[in-house]
């Protein structure tokens, strides 16, 4: 499938569920990329399937190294307030058959993952030098 193949399947995502703006599904699909390479970490013939929970550890990963302290500011333009988002994007690209998936994976396992403002907040606040 073409890059402008998928484009214009995420366009008609978005008139179906507007909760998301483009730039979301493309950033959460670089996401998994980014998590898949994490993940195998020089391991050549190691083939991993990524879960929810991994996923949106590894997209938050992903968008402090892209946005840094403005990360938390960018996800929520996107229409990105939690976990819980990246689970409907993915499922939404799923429906889409923009990615697959397998019988062990559920829509729950992204299901707060972390404190969102805590995660995209804390890494850029000033360390306490009297602690």
């Amino acid at each position: 499938m073409t890059e402008q193949q998928q484009r214009e399947i995420i366009r008609k995502i978005v008139e179906k569920d507007p909760r998301y703006r483009e730039e979301a599904y493309t950033f959460v699909r670089e996401g998994l990329d980014y998590t898949v390479h994490t993940l195998k970490d020089g391991k050549e013939d190691e083939s991993h399937h990524v879960r929810g929970w991994e996923l949106s550890k590894g997209i938050r990963d992903y968008a402090i190294r892209e946005f840094g302290p403005v990360s938390l500011r960018v996800l929520r333009h996107w229409g990105i307030e939690s976990s819980d988002d990246f689970g409907e994007i993915v499922y939404n690209m799923i429906e889409a058959e923009l990615l697959g998936k397998t019988e062990e994976d559920d829509k729950q396992d992204f299901h707060g993952v972390f404190d969102f403002e805590e995660a995209f907040l804390v890494p850029f606040l000033p360390s306490n030098p009297h602690e």
